[in-house]
């Protein structure tokens, strides 16, 4: 398991191996906001996700609405700034839906400065590919982002590796990071090239929804053991056949409850384990928006997954056995 803090390309900043995203970070509390940002700073989470379209869901208010609330902690708060690696992403023009052309693509990242009330972004990503725009206009764009001092880092976000290798064929200024889905859940990126690429050129995997946006967190009896409430029968069949409406095998969940009970910890934290697990040294986004459970989620770096632990997990998660 991987614990070491990243490094976002060759001379870019240190980050710690969680990330908080904020993609739930809707609540208007400037307090309360800078609270657990603080927190996550604390707890060695110093990369902060955003992305200009978080706002509209989660209960936002709107468009933006996740980067103004971010800018009004670091309004308040000042010394912050310089104590986060300050990640969000452009791109998504609901309801377009995607624009990532010369134009479009420069003011999103210009709004995102204003509304959180910085002069520059730590690492900017291309929320997803717009396929009817030539990445060489994208590279374009971005190269003039990193030049004009507005952007530190480039990165993408939600790209397959060939659009991946297409838009870094036009670039002058290296990609740092993809950020694809992935969790025990999703394992996508290590079948589909991504994390061999990142493995490739040292790109910086940013896993989002690790968690499967919860669905892994899915509460099932477990007889005998300390994690899990005994039901009853009725109740361990509402259960099964929640599993099942969720997506995520019954076999995947006993081999997190095992490896948790082995390891004293929740199944969260074996999920996370697993993900930092791969050798390219993902990066875990985690969106909690409570304290304790910040708190709670280190324990995943004293996780210890070996090879026959982590080739159990994406075997319960696929249903079939590996060659």
């Amino acid at each position: 398991m991987r614990s070491a803090p990243r490094r976002l390309g060759s001379s870019g900043p240190k980050v710690g191996p969680l990330a908080l995203g904020l993609w739930r970070f809707t609540g208007t509390d400037v307090g309360q906001n800078a609270t657990l940002i603080e927190a996550g700073l604390e707890l060695g989470m110093n990369l902060v996700d955003i992305a200009d379209v978080y706002g509209l869901d989660w209960g936002g208010t709107g468009f933006g609405s996740c980067e103004e609330n971010l800018g009004a902690v670091l309004g308040a708060r000042p010394e912050l700034r310089d104590r986060i690696v300050l990640a969000t992403k452009g791109g998504i023009v609901p309801p377009v839906p995607y624009d990532s052309g010369a134009a479009a693509l420069r003011a999103a990242c210009e709004a995102s400065l204003e509304r959180l009330g910085t002069d520059r972004i730590d690492l900017y990503q291309v929320h997803r590919p717009d396929m009817f725009t030539h990445p060489a206009e994208v590279a374009e764009t971005l190269d003039g982002l990193v030049a004009d001092g507005l952007v530190g880092a480039v990165g993408v976000s939600n790209y397959s590796p060939s659009q991946t290798r297409a838009l870094a064929a036009h670039l002058e200024a290296p990609l740092v990071s993809t950020q694809p889905e992935y969790s025990a859940a999703c394992l996508d990126p290590l079948r589909d090239g991504t994390l061999d690429l990142c493995a490739e050129v040292g790109m910086v995997p940013l896993a989002w929804s690790p968690l499967a946006g919860g669905r892994l967190m899915t509460q099932r009896p477990l007889d005998g053991g300390p994690l899990m409430a005994q039901q009853s029968l009725t109740g361990e069949r509402l259960l099964a056949e929640a599993d099942e409406d969720s997506g995520v095998r019954p076999d995947l969940l006993d081999t997190l409850d095992r490896l948790a009970e082995r390891e004293g910890v929740d199944r969260a934290a074996i999920c996370l384990a697993f993900v930092l697990a791969h050798p390219t040294a993902p990066i875990a986004i985690v969106g909690t928006q409570r304290l304790e459970r910040l708190e709670a989620l280190q324990a995943t770096l004293a996780v210890q997954l070996d090879r026959n632990d982590v080739y159990d997990i994406v075997e319960a998660s696929e249903g079939v056995p590996l060659p």
